[in-house]
């Protein structure tokens, strides 16, 4: 039983949070590091003792808010640059005039980067994964005779060999979900997935999970058999060992000068990060640069905004299986609302359930107006307090589950202990906490 819910709970993060992008505000310095740390073991010197109270989604709960609040202090992190109040709300964002052709994100230092403020691109091929496609085999029938099989795969970088078995009671499709298990569990860089026709047959299909290539590569994988008579056989009527769409390289004209790359999402000049969608139908190419002020400041507080109304939904989310959460939408929901009639006249109004709502038009205009640094104030004290809020539910983000009360410990006169550093991560190790 334990073993279940600690699968699901690992199946959980990975599945809605394993394939975030990773920002450069998640890599600290030796001196952050240790403060974090430090606050940890201050918030478990004083903490109660307690045992988590069982239910089906106390885990996930504490998952969805260790990495809100993770990602809310991230971009009150972007947003901190500059030396005065407005440059940390004026941080640049880019912006494209075929956003189906590609986009950008701007990735600065939030400085003069020393580039072109814009720059032109048109799309000649977009950047494809392998693929290789099996053979079509009727699903009820089996065409391999029962025994052992093993074969190869080869990537550029490393080898692995693979083994299945196929019994007399299975069927085509059986072997073919057999393989596309073994494929996806052993996470190699490859996707598994069984495709059909309206003939009742069915094929396996595999998919790199990269794309491009380099040099004189003429493949990402490779499905090699064993030598065995058997294995071949077995492999000739699979198919998976044809490269029926071999991976490209994305190539395009960069201001006019033709470039390739690996992947459709690349780098210029470290400053813009872009995204091929599509390649272009016409002789005009897409110009790629930055917004306006006005409207890179509504972005940036759009963002934040949404940041903090993830915090919020995620204790509306759980109100009825986690009582502790109405701690959770206080803690945050009040520091919105102590900022309720300055937030009005720059567009944000707090609606009943604690979010905020924009209107973007009245806050591109308070960014444009003579006194947008007097209008913008109220923000950062906004996002101070949001910060002070975010980090101490990164710290602890068990005090706002349902737990039983133990013991509460002798206050003042408690050590700290190096081994307790976290009932989070705990939780995560060990579903017994």
């Amino acid at each position: 039983m334990a073993s279940a819910i600690m699968d699901n709970m690992y199946s959980y993060y990975l599945s809605t949070y394993g394939k975030s992008t990773v920002s450069r505000y998640d890599s600290h310095k030796k001196s952050e590091l240790r403060s974090v740390y430090n606050s940890i073991l201050k918030s478990n010197k004083e903490s109660p003792l307690y045992k988590i109270k069982e239910s089906g989604d106390v885990h996930r709960f504490a998952i969805d808010i260790k990495e809100n609040a993770r990602h809310l202090k991230n971009v009150i992190a972007s947003l901190s640059v500059g030396d005065n109040l407005m440059d940390s709300f004026q941080k640049k964002s880019a912006v494209s005039d075929q956003p189906d052709i590609a986009d950008a994100v701007y990735i600065g230092e939030g400085e003069d980067d020393g580039y072109a403020d814009s720059f032109q691109l048109q799309v000649l091929q977009l950047a494809s994964a392998q693929q290789n496609q099996g053979r079509f085999l009727k699903e009820s029938s089996l065409d391999f005779e029962p025994g052992s099989f093993s074969f190869d795969l080869n990537t550029n970088s490393s080898s692995y060999e693979f083994q299945f078995n196929v019994n007399p009671e299975d069927t085509n499709r059986v072997v073919m979900e057999k393989l596309t298990r073994l494929f996806n569990s052993a996470h190699v860089g490859i996707r598994a997935e069984i495709m059909e026709n309206d003939s009742g047959e069915c094929a396996l299909f595999l998919t790199s999970n990269h794309t491009g290539l380099s040099g004189n590569k003429t493949y990402l994988f490779q499905v090699m058999p064993n030598a065995t008579p058997e294995s071949l056989t077995a492999m000739d009527k699979l198919g998976i060992h044809r490269i029926t769409s071999p991976a490209s390289n994305a190539i395009f004209l960069l201001n006019g000068k033709e470039r390739s790359a690996y992947s459709n999402t690349f780098t210029v000049n470290n400053v813009f990060e872009v995204r091929l969608n599509g390649v272009s139908t016409s002789d005009t190419p897409a110009t790629l640069g930055f917004k306006t002020n006005a409207d890179a400041v509504a972005d940036n507080i759009q963002e934040l905004v949404d940041s903090y109304n993830s915090m919020i939904g995620i204790a509306n989310q759980y109100k009825n299986t986690q009582p502790e959460s109405r701690r959770l939408l206080q803690d945050i929901g009040r520091v919105a609302k102590q900022f309720r009639q300055e937030f009005e006249p720059i567009g944000l109004d707090i609606q009943e359930d604690s979010t905020i709502s924009v209107n973007r038009e009245q806050l591109r205009e308070a960014a444009d107006s003579e006194h947008a640094e007097e209008n913008f104030k109220v923000l950062d004290k906004f996002k101070h307090a949001l910060s002070a809020k975010a980090n101490e539910a990164s710290i602890d983000p068990m005090k706002y589950v349902n737990k039983v009360l133990v013991a509460y410990k002798n206050p003042g006169k408690n050590f700290t202990s190096p081994y307790i550093s976290s009932m989070y991560s705990g939780m995560m190790l060990d579903k017994r906490l």
